[in-house]
């Protein structure tokens, strides 16, 4: 089972960036989509971007423009920058490895809050 672990969260004001990690050690086959994903307080988890194996990215509407997955393929880190960060955004945000030749796997969580 790939393990994910998430970092990089913090307190930030609003207009501020940060960038969060997720770093997979394990076995990783194609195809997988790796996923972040955020929960406010008393909200659902939402998915925020998703990239698959073969590099398509997927980002929510609300975070367009502003957020930017990537990877570093050496680490096995992939990446969330965050640029114009808004209240909005205030949440616990994880990754999740979606992985169609075996288990899938969630980080454990890096809490991220937008306050001036």
């Amino acid at each position: 089972q790939v393990q994910l672990v998430e970092s990089g969260g913090g307190l930030v004001q609003p207009g501020g960036s940060l960038r969060l990690s997720c770093a997979a050690s394990g076995s990783i086959f194609s195809p997988y989509v790796l996923g972040w994903y955020r929960q406010a307080p008393g909200k659902q988890l939402e998915v925020v971007a998703t990239v698959g194996s073969t590099g398509r990215t997927m980002y929510a509407d609300s975070v367009k423009g502003r957020f930017t997955m990537s990877r570093d393929n050496a680490k096995n880190t992939w990446y969330l920058q965050m640029n114009s960060l808004e209240p909005g955004d205030t949440a616990v945000y994880l990754c999740y490895f979606k992985n169609f030749r075996g288990p899938d796997s969630w980080g454990q969580g890096t809490q991220v809050t937008v306050s001036s």
